[in-house]
């Protein structure tokens, strides 16, 4: 019998990701038709518990091999052969697809997110860690700057820390420019698969936070449609403006995150969780991507929400405006912990508190 996620995978363009670089995580999702991989600083962290073994006996092996090395420079050495090994798994689906699947993507440094610069030199030296490597930068205003510069430099992007339809269109708008300029230039797009985040659950994570400090009062069950209803708004008009970047769902917090999904040319990067819990409910994933959200839903959340209507509306937000938008905030500092409770797991172990 055909698992859920595998029909999907087989029968329609929505394409499966998993959203984690654990290693026996991935090859069980490829089997059920995953063609990428994602990682960030939460998700590097994830892994460690998870392969503690391997990866705290790699750590004291990169602290005794590179004793000048900083916590730092051991940290990065980590996601970097964390991102490398999780490539290598998905190189066979990569040389199958002719480059047009099979892709790791790898997170710039979260700290840079002020500065398109360091973006961009991070942007490009992790595309020289493997050939099927995607890299990851935020969309924030210097972050727009980096995406159209890396695209220029032939960097394959995928766009995080995006909830709204303003940034998925600077997203796209920016890849276009970047493209572009390569095509004036004579260089080669061909094997360029730009994907941009639209982090769907944090949307609806926001809208609850507003609604317990604000004491709103609406039906409870539309906070679990902002997200798709964006995601829907932005496809419709990725689709119509032939935008030659695809966008990507991701941070999923109920089964329509799924459902509501399926048919569209679009992936669809699942922790690995989630794809076991699509894969054993018995749901036929039947395309819905064309049903449009409920207009009744859609006027609440948009009477309610002055933060919904930033997120859905195509002019709701100015680029300036980005990283002001609660989600993005929430999201950046969460990064940015999580990188630095990293950098505190290696200097455990390169400086170990001193038993008395």
């Amino acid at each position: 019998m055909e698992l859920p996620l595998y029909k999907m995978t087989n029968r329609t363009p929505t394409l499966l990701w998993n959203d984690s670089c654990a290693i026996q995580e991935l090859k069980e999702s490829i089997q059920w038709g995953a063609t990428g991989a994602t990682t960030n600083p939460v998700i590097v962290g994830e892994v460690l518990k998870k392969e503690e073994k391997v990866w705290m006996k790699r750590i004291e092996e990169m602290i005794a091999q590179n004793p000048e090395k900083t916590e730092i420079d051991i940290t990065w050495q980590i996601i970097e052969e964390m991102a490398i090994n999780g490539a290598a798994i998905l190189g066979p689906i990569f040389n199958r697809e002719h480059k047009k699947k099979g892709r790791l993507s790898i997170q710039t440094n979260p700290q840079f997110w002020n500065n398109a610069d360091k973006i961009l030199q991070h942007a490009i030296y992790f595309n020289t860690l493997a050939p099927n490597i995607q890299v990851k930068i935020p969309v924030t205003e210097q972050g727009v700057k980096a995406i159209e510069e890396s695209t220029y430099h032939g960097i394959n992007v995928n766009a995080t820390v995006c909830f709204t339809v303003p940034q998925a269109i600077a997203v796209a708008e920016a890849v276009e420019h970047g493209l572009l300029h390569r095509e004036n230039e004579n260089k080669p797009i061909s094997d360029m698969v730009p994907v941009c985040t639209i982090m769907i659950g944090r949307v609806d994570d926001w809208l609850k936070v507003i609604l317990e400090k604000k004491d709103i009062v609406i039906d409870p069950g539309y906070l679990n449609w902002a997200g798709i209803a964006v995601m829907k708004h932005a496809y419709a008009i990725y689709k119509q403006r032939k935008y030659r970047t695809r966008l990507l769902a991701a941070a999923y917090r109920n089964v329509y995150h799924w459902t509501e999904l399926v048919g569209a040319d679009m992936v669809l990067t699942m922790p690995f969780i989630w794809q076991k819990r699509f894969n054993a409910s018995g749901i036929d994933p039947v395309p819905r991507i064309d049903v449009p959200v409920e207009p009744k839903i859609i006027n609440a959340l948009n009477s309610k929400f002055e933060d919904f209507q930033k997120a859905y509306e195509e002019k709701g937000m100015t680029l300036g405006e980005f990283e002001k938008y609660g989600a993005t905030r929430r999201t950046l500092r969460s990064f940015i912990d999580s990188y630095l409770k990293l950098v505190q797991v290696i200097r455990d172990k390169m400086i170990p508190n001193p038993d008395i």
